[in-house]
């Protein structure tokens, strides 16, 4: 008799769980995009939660939870109900780097999410101020190695991709750079428009609308040809560096035991958006190159870029407590 009721009460959860899907969207999402408003993650995120909320038929709201190198909005999701209505604007940071970087964190970004989909890849772009009077990447290395350790870079925190590229430049062009940390990639580009900091080895949706402003020189673009946006600024190849490679990535992720039926959804309709000409264009004007998955390809590249990165960080050293 125990044995039949156990039965029963499984098939009854696994058909409540069933409806539960077929029913999704049935109230507001939100979407935690784990950095403050105005980097990178945040100026591709606003125009995705439109459309996405368009596609759904329900409010998507945008949730900017910064700080700990991405971790705390990433944790946030990583312990939510996996029901789809807490989702997280993964990136390099949230999945490949901090999670090799900290010495204490929280959540594995393997066994607690499950992969939705991979939006777009964005190249790094280096750029410098407008007072320092560094114009190139020839420019950058002549000040750099005249003056070791007095030229400064910005970033979105240790760990970070706008860390991580500089610090392979660094190693590279063997160049000493001061490390500047902030919270963020936004944080810090009012600083860097008033001349307080040097450089930034970014991603390109941070960058490129102060470079379009005239609010700060481009110096190279880490991609294998130029960008239309931007027809003037070399990629690091032109500049002389062909092995300088850096990017960054964004995508979807759910908490782990999230239904199937619901992160095929999410999947589908977030394709939808990367796939419609008015999210292309605006791909197009922060530099970014669209991509759009299934759920299996995403772990897969979640998996290669923890692998690469990891790499990095083993050969740089880096570490936080």
């Amino acid at each position: 008799m125990k044995i039949v009721l156990l039965i029963a009460t499984a098939l009854t959860c696994c058909n409540l769980a069933a409806q539960a899907a077929q029913d999704y969207p049935s109230k507001p999402i939100r979407l935690v995009v784990p950095y403050p408003p105005g980097g990178a993650n945040d100026n591709l995120a606003r125009p995705f939660v439109q459309k996405l909320a368009e596609r759904l038929g329900t409010q998507v709201i945008l949730d900017n939870r910064g700080g700990a190198g991405a971790m705390i909005g990433t944790e946030l999701v990583a312990r939510a109900q996996p029901d789809g209505y807490t989702i997280l604007f993964c990136s390099t940071a949230t999945h490949a780097t901090s999670p090799q970087l900290f010495a204490r964190v929280s959540y594995d970004p393997f066994r607690d999410f499950e992969p939705v989909t991979l939006l777009a890849t964005t190249p790094v772009l280096a750029a410098s101020n407008n007072v320092n009077g560094i114009t190139s990447i020839k420019d950058l290395v002549n000040a750099a190695k005249a003056s070791p350790g007095k030229l400064t870079y910005g970033s979105g925190g240790v760990g970070s991709v706008s860390h991580l590229a500089a610090e392979i430049f660094k190693s590279l062009a063997n160049v000493d750079l001061l490390h500047v940390p902030y919270k963020g990639g936004g944080d810090f580009q009012g600083d860097m428009i008033a001349g307080r900091i040097d450089l930034q080895f970014n991603s390109a949706p941070t960058v490129s609308p102060h470079v379009k402003a005239g609010r700060m020189t481009a110096l190279a673009l880490a991609r294998s040809a130029r960008w239309p946006e931007l027809p003037n600024v070399q990629t690091f190849a032109e500049a002389g560096w062909p092995r300088y490679q850096a990017n960054g990535w964004y995508g979807l992720c759910a908490p782990a035991k999230t239904p199937t039926a619901v992160i095929d959804r999410l999947q589908r309709e977030a394709v939808a958006v990367v796939a419609s000409p008015e999210y292309r264009a605006r791909l197009t004007a922060l530099v970014a190159d669209p991509a759009g998955s299934t759920p299996k390809e995403f772990a897969a590249h979640l998996r290669s870029e923890y692998d690469k990165y990891g790499k990095i960080i083993k050969a740089t050293g880096a570490r936080v407590e």
